[in-house]
């Protein structure tokens, strides 16, 4: 018998397929094949379907490297932030292991800074970055992530590498609740508001999700009750809330390791239950490489919601040596009633209508994507990617383990800028945030950078800065 890949086969598979019965049996007998040729042993069979699709996803690459087709859209804007400022203010020098400006009360943005030797630093933006705070005893080991909660005064949830997750007053400078669900490092908190509720989700290396609500009692006490959990196959890389495009209820999307894909769990609570109970359902996936045949190849490490379209999303992945971005619209499932969802889950009966099924899907997700580009990063198995989108959607910026800040246009993928001198050459970039900073009543786009050569970098336009060597 020829080849499983071979013409003739092909033309069997595509003839049987089709249920063209007479045309095969005078096939099969011209060709000299036997009587079972065209069966579709193995789901990974090649049939001319997939041959055709394949030969257009190839023609596309090639108009978009000779005719450039893909510079239609929104490209990059200048000016941009290229100039460093070391803030030189922290109390310790020691790795930077999470960055990120928040909103404080009476309208004040603050820089919080953690670093391995557990401190918790707080900076004033506006004049020298003087520092505001710094807290050594909030955690017993290193705070991977912070977020500032709407809650009233200034509180802040807090999780570290022991698995503790803190929600602390700094007004008040008392802690308001620890909780210590999670058995490894917490590497991600992500918060959503809905209604009169604010809930929060934690994702640690123990392969465990949590989900809290806040809840204040009568006596004014603010405290971290459980609504749900998620056991996962992997480790989760990172998560957040988006809301659903119809319901507007809170979605929790999440990546995890040795997973190709963007998983979705609707999170469905009553307002009125007086129990802050979660069930967290999950809608589905969307695989970001549809038509790879290997096993698994990247891990979306990085995800980052673009601020212009609330249905783009950019990850970084932890594809080596070089880091691959990924652009993708997210197809989010719709929230199916309990039948209607069995009918939908009904698989066809036969191989090859499953077979043209799953092709349909895969090409939705490959359409999905809208740009896939290596960003030239270096970075090795033991990285953590951060991606950060530019104020104005026009762009993306990138960590690397070489001690350079990239930034890369959303509708192109060049290399548009290369933040340098900032950091020490060949170092570790760990944290990364981009934004508008209010600068004495006007609004400035920054680039804020922290790696394990312990140094804390501002990047802004205007005039060039100074960074000791």
């Amino acid at each position: 018998m020829p080849a499983a890949d071979s013409p003739a086969i092909l033309c069997a598979r595509y003839l049987k397929a089709n249920n063209y019965n007479e045309t095969l049996e005078a096939f099969l007998g011209e060709a000299g094949l036997p009587s079972d040729a065209g069966s579709v042993n193995n789901p990974g069979d090649l049939t001319i379907e997939k041959v055709l699709e394949e030969k257009k996803v190839f023609d596309l690459s090639l108009n978009f490297e000779r005719f450039n087709v893909a510079e239609i859209g929104r490209r990059w804007t200048s000016p941009e932030p290229e100039h460093p400022w070391a803030v030189e203010s922290l109390p310790s020098s020691s790795n930077l292991l999470h960055v990120s400006v928040e909103n404080a009360p009476e309208g004040r943005q603050i820089l919080f800074a953690s670093t391995a030797d557990r401190r918790l630093n707080l900076i004033e933006l506006r004049g020298t970055f003087a520092l505001l705070d710094s807290l050594c005893s909030v955690h017993d080991s290193p705070i991977l992530s912070c977020t500032v909660l709407p809650l009233a005064g200034m509180v802040t949830l807090t999780t570290s590498m022991s698995g503790q997750v803190v929600l602390y007053d700094h007004q008040a400078k008392r802690a308001l609740d620890e909780r210590r669900d999670h058995t490894k490092y917490v590497v991600k908190a992500a918060q959503s508001q809905h209604g009169a509720s604010t809930w929060v989700a934690t994702a640690g290396w123990d392969a465990k999700i949590f989900v809290y609500q806040v809840r204040q009692d009568v006596n004014g006490t603010v405290r971290l009750e459980m609504a749900s959990s998620l056991s996962l196959a992997t480790n989760p890389e990172t998560i957040t809330f988006i809301p659903h495009p119809e319901s507007k209820r809170p979605i929790l999307l999440v990546t995890r390791r040795d997973s190709t894909c963007l998983h979705y769990y609707h999170c469905d609570h009553d307002d009125a239950s007086i129990s802050p109970t979660m069930n967290m359902r999950f809608l589905g996936s969307q695989n970001l490489a549809p038509h790879s045949n290997a096993w698994v190849s990247f891990s979306p490490a990085s995800i980052a919601l673009c601020p212009t379209d609330p249905q783009l999303v950019a990850v970084a992945t932890s594809a080596v040596p070089h880091m691959r971005l990924i652009t993708v619209r997210m197809l989010i499932p719709k929230i199916l009633s309990s039948a209607a969802e069995n009918i939908a889950t009904r698989e066809p009966r036969t191989q090859n209508a499953r077979a043209r099924q799953q092709l349909v899907v895969e090409d939705q997700e490959d359409a999905a994507i809208q740009l896939n580009v290596n960003t030239f990063a270096p970075q090795t198995p033991y990285s953590t990617p951060q991606v950060s989108w530019r104020p104005d959607g026009s762009g993306v910026w990138v960590t690397a383990e070489d001690g350079v800040v990239r930034g890369l246009d959303a509708t192109t993928g060049k290399i548009c800028a290369t933040l340098k001198g900032g950091h020490e050459p060949g170092s570790k970039i760990r944290s990364l945030w981009a934004g508008m900073v209010d600068v004495d009543g006007e609004e400035e786009e920054w680039v804020i950078s922290g790696g394990f050569d312990k140094r804390l970098i501002v990047w802004k336009s205007g005039e060039e800065s100074k960074v000791s060597p």
